[in-house]
């Protein structure tokens, strides 16, 4: 599925102790949240027809390109949930509907002196890896298909697989269904640039108004594995969405379950 003419954006901050043990927080120490347990906010990780840098289409399915440079890069076990998005006369966002999901990976770099997440997060091609399989959303609330949903990911290296992060349901994100649509509407429309985030209601201008948002919903915790290793070339990367209801986390395949399978280069 292309996605060149999709605004596409992560949420920071949406899953408990990620951010801490990814040396983060220092990094959103300005940025003031209303509940504690609030992500921090959106930032951009590709824009359509843009001549910035976020402008080349840096997602992937089965490769992982790390930067030419020196780099300590992570990977990001997300679920991506792709929204059409509902503007009203003056271009403000309305409503977001949701669609499908898909597993993400939304690698970052992890980097000193960066002023917007946007930095580290979008560096070429194959910077981000969606899985090849997404499932319909029947409804976007407690109730639906996302309820027994679980996300893990794990790396094989030298032939010996490790958790890279936490078994995590999709019930355990600090903000979900209703609560995150209207949390992402406020940012998509009021959110500043401002410390470490970015105007999006400008991006969403310079794009023309895109009719879809692709939404990376934020990264698990790390296993003990993901928090000390950083990737490395030939490295095998999982990220795996299954229904606990009728799966497990294992790498085979299976109807109802998706598994985005990466090999970095």
């Amino acid at each position: 599925m292309s996605l060149h003419d999709t605004i596409c954006l992560g949420v920071a901050g949406n899953f408990a102790h990620h951010l801490e043990q990814a040396g983060e927080l220092k990094e959103f120490e300005d940025v003031v949240t209303t509940e504690a347990d609030a992500p921090k906010g959106i930032f951009p990780f590709y824009l359509p027809q843009s001549d910035t840098f976020l402008g080349i289409y840096s997602i992937g399915t089965d490769t992982l390109s790390l930067p030419s440079y020196q780099a300590n890069a992570q990977v990001e076990p997300e679920i991506a949930v792709l929204f059409d998005i509902v503007y009203d006369d003056n271009h403000s966002v309305v409503d977001l509907v949701a669609l499908k999901f898909t597993t993400f990976n939304d690698c970052t770099i992890r980097k000193e002196g960066a002023k917007k997440i946007s930095q580290k997060k979008s560096w070429g091609e194959n910077s981000k890896g969606i899985g090849d399989k997404w499932i319909d959303i029947d409804k976007f609330e407690e109730g639906g298909v996302m309820d027994n949903y679980h996300l893990c990911s794990f790396l094989k290296r030298d032939g010996v697989l490790y958790p890279y992060g936490v078994d995590a349901p999709l019930l355990g994100y600090s903000y979900f269904y209703s609560k995150l649509k209207l949390w992402l509407i406020d940012k998509m429309n009021n959110q500043k640039d401002f410390s470490i985030l970015e105007d999006i209601s400008s991006h969403l201008k310079s794009t023309n108004y895109p009719k879809q948002a692709l939404v990376s919903i934020g990264a698990t915790a790390y296993a003990e594995f993901g928090e000390s290793n950083y990737l490395q070339k030939d490295d095998e990367v999982y990220v795996i969405a299954y229904d606990k209801n009728i799966d497990n986390d294992s790498l085979d395949l299976s109807d109802r379950k998706i598994v985005l399978h990466q090999r970095v280069s």
